[in-house]
C-alpha cells in the first residue's frame, strides 16, 4: 500500500495515469525489476538510488513506506478487525497519506482523493456500528461546507487574497461526514494551531501561501488515533 500511495503522490500531480507504465526511474526511465521493487528494504539495499543512473530516490518514499503499515497496524491494536471502524480509518487514512505529501510538495489537494472521503463518510455513516450516524454526518459536512465557503468569501473580499483553497474545504467537509460533530471542531482547531505555529516560525511572510491541508491531515490522523473521547475528556468541564 505505501508503494502505491507514492504512485498516488508521485503522479496525480502531474496528471498521469497511475496504472501505465509500471514502476521506472523518472531520470533514465528504466524500468525497475521485482526485485529492486521491495517496499523498505529496497531502498536501504540501493541507498536511496538508481541502480542504473545513480539519480536519487526522494527520501519521502522511505517514509509513506514506513508509516503507512504503522498506522493499519496501530488502527488494528484501537479498533481490532471485527468491527467496522477498522475499515473505515484504514480508508481513510489510506486517502490522507497521498494527499499529505501531494499538498506539502504541490500544495494542491486533488479532489480525486479528497471528495471520495466524504462519499465513504456518508456510506459509512449507514453501516451499523459505525461511531457516526448518517443524520450528524450529513448535517456537519452540509454545516462545515458552508461555513468553509462563507470563510474563504469573506477572506477573499477583506484581504483581497485567498486564503481557504478548494482542496482544504472539500478535505474538511469529507472529514466533518466522516468523523462527525465531535471531531470536526478539534481537527479544525487544531490544525489551525499547527499552522499558525508553522507560519511564525517558518515563513513569516503574509504574502507567501502555505500547504495548511498538511496540518489538517495531521489534526485528523491524531483525532482518530487517540481517540475522540480520550481526547474530550482532557477538556475542563467548568
Amino acid at each position: 500500500m505505501g508503494s502505491f500511495f507514492n504512485v498516488l503522490i508521485s503522479r496525480l500531480p502531474l496528471k498521469q495515469s497511475i496504472l501505465f507504465p509500471g514502476s521506472h526511474c523518472v531520470n533514465c526511465n528504466r524500468k525497475i525489476p521485482f526485485y529492486q521493487n521491495i517496499p523498505i528494504l529496497s531502498y536501504i539495499v540501493l541507498r536511496g538510488k538508481c541502480s542504473k543512473c545513480g539519480a536519487s530516490i526522494h527520501w519521502h518514499h522511505l517514509v509513506v513506506e514506513v508509516v503507512t503499515p504503522i498506522l493499519y497496524i496501530i488502527l488494528f491494536l484501537q479498533y481490532g478487525l471485527t468491527g467496522i471502524l477498522f475499515y473505515k480509518y484504514a480508508l481513510l487514512f489510506s486517502l490522507l497519506i497521498p494527499i499529505f505529501f501531494i499538498d506539502a510538495y504541490h500544495q494542491i489537494i486533488p479532489h480525486v482523493l479528497s471528495i471520495p472521503i466524504l462519499v465513504l463518510g456518508f456510506l459509512f455513516a449507514l453501516v451499523p456500528g459505525n461511531d457516526v450516524g448518517i443524520v450528524i454526518s450529513v448535517l456537519t459536512a452540509l454545516f462545515v461546507f458552508c461555513f468553509l465557503l462563507l470563510l474563504a468569501y469573506g477572506f477573499e473580499k477583506i484581504r483581497g487574497q485567498e486564503g481557504l483553497g478548494g482542496g482544504d474545504i472539500w478535505l474538511l467537509t469529507g472529514l466533518a461526514a466522516y468523523l462527525g460533530l465531535q471531531g470536526i471542531p478539534f481537527v479544525f482547531l487544531m490544525a489551525a494551531a499547527m499552522g499558525i505555529i508553522y507560519f511564525l516560525f517558518f515563513i513569516r511572510d503574509t504574502s507567501k501561501q502555505f500547504a495548511f491541508g498538511t496540518f489538517i491531515v495531521l489534526a485528523a490522523i491524531i483525532w482518530t488515533l487517540v481517540g475522540g473521547d480520550y481526547i474530550l475528556s482532557l477538556i475542563p468541564v467548568w
